[in-house]
């Protein structure tokens, strides 16, 4: 199995990392690994069309309500 090396890594995301790791009872190797895993089996790493990307997004708002931004900027305008 090919090994992968990442440098630059901050010290307080290592830290967070270790913990992590020591919370969960593995290696940091080991905890690093089920996070690779797990993301880039959770389909996140999916390329999306613009139309997927979109639907994806609407879903994700549906049920709510928003402000007309119109309006906003109207009012915003007549302000200055």
């Amino acid at each position: 199995m090919p090994d992968v090396l990442v440098r630059n890594v901050e010290d307080d995301i290592l830290q967070e990392l270790k913990s992590r790791a020591k919370k969960n009872g593995r290696s940091l190797q080991k905890e690093l690994q089920m996070i690779f895993n797990s993301f880039a089996r959770s389909g996140e790493t999916k390329n999306l069309s613009d139309e997927e990307t979109a639907s994806k997004i609407k879903e994700s708002l549906r049920g709510r309500e928003f402000s007309d931004s119109a309006e906003l900027l109207s009012k915003d305008r007549n302000s200055i």
